[in-house]
């Protein structure tokens, strides 16, 4: 946005609220920019207080690069899931100080840091396998400012294990809790915290779990209160999730 537009947003009719502030209202509502094979929305962070995430699977490198790129023209940080390393390989050629995360499965660039909220956000695995999705749930917080412990391989098959990590699970804003096979670590976990718990669901297991399904429809039964469900493997979205509930945790409420 140009000088002269902003000047105008911020000398415009007031409603009672500051200028900037009514700047910033009005900034939330401002188009996309098209770029022919993407609509960019680079006031997401301004609606949701995270910007716009590139779901880098079906796109070829180079239309990943065209929309990182735009993206950080406009100042943005940037948060790619699903890329594969040729995909990584042509965003680290335009622009070096990315960070490819091979165990997300992700790339980042930080071009403004967020400031970092005080406490942590736990992200727990039942096994090495789900170490993938866990991953990319810890990054996807940790783009957003949140501090992460990860606590990896405490499954239910080995139950002391999981058992060992209360106290640290006791210390955390939010939960999330990733499992494949039958999916039953969020509920276990759900009946130890008073924490909220965002279970996701793993593609992991054998044929029965069908790709994750008896996990997801496991932890949609789970008796366990103050359980979330996401989708298969959606490391981002729990992410996000988390980090919105530690946000409000910090900050008192909705901004």
């Amino acid at each position: 946005m140009d000088e002269t537009r902003l000047r105008e947003l911020l000398n415009g009719v007031s409603t009672g609220a500051t200028p900037v502030d009514e700047a910033f209202n009005r900034l939330r509502d401002l188009p996309f920019e098209d770029i022919g094979f993407a609509k960019v929305d680079h006031h997401r962070a301004l609606r949701q207080g995270f910007p716009e995430a590139v779901f880098a699977a079906g796109k070829t490198p180079e239309q990943i690069v065209a929309i990182v790129s735009r993206q950080r023209e406009r100042g943005s940080n940037v948060l790619v899931t699903r890329c594969v390393p040729e995909a990584a390989e042509a965003v680290l050629a335009v622009h070096p100080d990315a960070v490819h995360h091979a165990a997300a499965r992700t790339v980042t660039i930080t071009v403004d840091p967020p400031p970092s909220l005080p406490g942590f956000i736990a992200v727990v695995s039942a096994g090495t396998s789900d170490i993938p999705v866990a991953e990319e749930a810890a990054l996807t917080c940790e783009t957003g400012g949140s501090t992460v412990e990860r606590i990896h391989d405490v499954g239910v098959a080995g139950l002391h294990r999981i058992l060992s990590a209360r106290e640290r699970l006791a210390g955390a804003t939010a939960i999330i809790v990733c499992a494949g096979m039958e999916g039953a670590l969020p509920s276990v976990v759900g009946g130890l915290v008073s924490q909220p718990v965002i279970a996701v669901p793993t593609s992991v297991g054998y044929g029965a779990s069908f790709g994750g399904l008896a996990a997801l429809l496991g932890m949609l039964n789970t008796c366990a209160a103050g359980v979330c469900v996401v989708n298969i493997d959606n490391g981002f979205g729990a992410g996000i999730m988390a980090g919105m509930i530690h946000r409000l945790a910090v900050k008192g409420g909705p901004q």
